[in-house]
């Protein structure tokens, strides 16, 4: 995987962990106002949505990282002094 999908990842990732505080917070606002609503079990679902795809992100990069996937491919040769061969006569 390139390096510029690994860049996304984290920051979706960083997205994803900032849906799950906002959804948690709205469900525990909510929870604490209206016990039992529909309105409560909506934001809970949505952080719980939001909680998964940041654990299969999370596992995601951690996979990649391990890869060495975030360091840039050399794919030239390596630019040092061509060695001198002899030519046969």
């Amino acid at each position: 995987m390139s390096l510029r999908a690994v860049r996304q990842l984290h920051r979706m990732r960083t997205f994803y962990a900032a849906a799950v505080l906002l959804w948690a917070a709205s469900a525990a606002w909510v929870g604490w106002e209206h016990p039992g609503s529909r309105q409560m079990w909506v934001s809970a679902l949505f952080m719980l949505v939001f909680m998964g795809l940041l654990a299969v992100t999370s596992l995601w990069l951690h996979r990649l990282q391990g890869t060495g996937a975030d360091k840039p491919a050399h794919h030239a040769a390596p630019r040092g002094t061509p060695a001198r061969r002899h030519v046969n006569a």
